[in-house]
């Protein structure tokens, strides 16, 4: 369960680069590199040769949650009937019983009144 705190309110930065169409190079949490391409400005002010640069660096921001507490108050009445009758079926699946119940209380056994075996003259050697 912290893992699951710590990374829901966790924000990042993902950092790409391209050359041209091509992703060249990915990183998190720093600045990506590059590819050495880049365009550097003329060295003279008299130069006023500009050519469009075939690198783009493009920064993706991932937002952490900020609110940690669910609020109730917008909660739907269907949603907590919902919450209501899981809790009640919940809490009620895991009821034991008091006492062992066994059905055969309730019965007596039969009364011997004649010993069967002697009867139909049947013994085992």
């Amino acid at each position: 369960m912290a893992f699951v705190v710590l990374f829901s309110t966790m924000s990042f930065t993902l950092n790409m680069h391209y050359c041209g169409d091509n992703l060249v190079e990915t990183a998190i949490f720093k600045k990506a590199k590059g590819c050495g391409m880049e365009m550097e400005k003329p060295s003279t002010q008299g130069c006023s040769v500009t050519k469009k640069n075939c690198c783009d660096d493009k920064q993706l921001v991932i937002e952490g949650q900020d609110e940690l507490q669910v609020q109730v108050d917008k909660i739907s009445f269907d949603q907590q009937v919902f919450i209501a009758s899981f809790f009640y079926t919940y809490i009620n699946l895991f009821e034991g019983l008091d006492s062992n119940v066994s059905s055969y209380e309730e019965y007596k056994p039969p009364l011997v009144i004649r010993r069967i075996y002697k009867i139909d003259e049947t013994y085992l050697i």
